[in-house]
């Protein structure tokens, strides 16, 4: 069935309104959500987003292509448990108070949560059992394995988190999972039916990603380029990253390599000091969050794209944005040996030794000196993307999932 006769078939069927709330990037920077929201929207559905304010993010209220976008204040930025407890106190409050104000206007027949946090499904409650509204629970991070990556442990914190994932699996409707291995856990943990969790990957929106020409000047005048774009946090392995530009540079003794690290977080001023103490400053280049045209010149211009999520059960779990926007923009990868990373990249990545930083830079020392490896590896990736892996293909099990919420 094509995509487009998909659309037209949801469009047949009574129109749907529908509320998303994310927490964890503004919108139209989340990119899953964002594609979501116009898919949605392109099968004829009214769609309204409520999300945290952010930098290039912060009118509170805007209408992007048809699409009524709420941005809540959120004052603080988690740092420790008490932090966190702090942040998602405040964006729950200010997520059930836009609602109303979403409810009592455009109106919604369906709320769509987007974790993290494991929060959202007290919102959907209220709406569910009191008006009769459905909950969709898509699942973005496996919460528990998130704490116990941020702070080494388990214990009554962790129990506490399994019990709040279980009883948001336990409102939802249907759930939309984005590899099998979270299918896996909406089943196993969450108790949930086989047929009513879809799998729905993060692929890709190709009319979005897009291959500039290269800008040189983010070389530092050296020969090559290294680049990372993501959250700057614990369990993305910066630090290992860190680690594996000091083998390279020292152990080595390559100083022909210029790395460039895109995104924000609440790790990158420390990352950033630990950068200057390790005396890399130099062949690091911080930029913070960047605009998508900045993103994708310094994708463009890169050799070799790299992805150090630090090795636990969260990442090994998980689907990483950055490395299907890699492989479509013909970039070779290097990142630690992850079940979901290798799924998806395939033969368009290496992997190195986990956790070994030396192994790690020795890979990207291996694909610099190689540019015919690094042609075939690029040239495999953006294929597999294109034909397989990209939005277009992941729309339609978007749509058939919500067909099935109204079953």
């Amino acid at each position: 069935m094509t995509l487009a006769t998909v659309v037209e078939a949801t469009r047949s069927v009574r129109r749907r309104r529908i509320l998303i709330i994310v927490e964890n990037l503004p919108v139209p920077f989340d990119r899953r959500v964002w594609a979501e929201a116009q898919s949605l929207h392109r099968a004829g559905h009214e769609v309204s987003v409520i999300c945290p304010r952010g930098p290039f993010a912060e009118t509170p209220f805007e209408s992007i292509d048809g699409i009524d976008v709420y941005r809540h204040p959120l004052p603080i930025e988690a740092k420790g448990k008490l932090g966190y407890l702090a942040e998602y106190s405040s964006a729950l409050w200010w997520e059930f108070a836009y609602s109303l104000k979403v409810f009592w206007g455009r109106g919604f027949d369906v709320i769509h949560a987007c974790n993290p946090p494991d929060l959202i499904f007290l919102v959907g409650a209220f709406y569910k059992y009191l008006f009769g509204k459905k909950f969709v629970f898509d699942h973005h991070d496996l919460n528990p394995e998130l704490f116990e990556a941020k702070f080494g442990h388990r214990g009554l914190m962790w129990k506490a988190l399994v019990f709040l994932e279980r009883l948001t699996f336990g409102l939802a409707d249907i759930s939309i999972a984005t590899n099998r291995s979270y299918a896996n856990v909406a089943v196993q943990r969450g108790k949930m039916e086989p047929d009513r969790v879809f799998v729905v990957r993060s692929g890709p929106n190709l009319a979005r990603v897009r291959e500039l020409a290269p800008d040189n000047t983010w070389r530092n005048g050296r020969p090559h380029l290294v680049a990372y774009v993501g959250v700057i946090g614990e369990q993305e392995g910066i630090d290992l990253l860190l680690e594996a530009v000091r083998h390279i540079t020292s152990a080595c003794q390559r100083t022909d390599i210029q790395f460039v690290i895109m995104g924000a977080g609440p790790s990158l001023e420390q990352l950033k000091e630990t950068c200057v103490r390790m005396r890399l400053s130099e062949f690091v280049t911080f930029t913070g969050r960047v605009d998508d045209t900045t993103l994708f010149k310094v994708l463009s211009t890169a050799d070799v794209c790299v992805n150090p999520d630090r090795p636990n059960a969260m990442n090994d779990m998980s689907t990483m944005n950055k490395i299907m926007e890699y492989m479509a923009l013909g970039k070779p990868i290097v990142q630690f040996d992850l079940v979901e990373g290798r799924v998806s990249a395939q033969s368009a990545s290496l992997y190195a030794r986990n956790p070994d930083t030396a192994d790690f830079g020795d890979k990207i020392l291996e694909l610099i000196d190689d540019p015919d490896r690094r042609r075939e590896m690029g040239m495999y990736g953006r294929k597999r993307v294109r034909d397989e892996l990209s939005w277009e293909h992941e729309e339609p099990k978007l749509i058939a999932a919500y067909d099935a919420l109204f079953k």
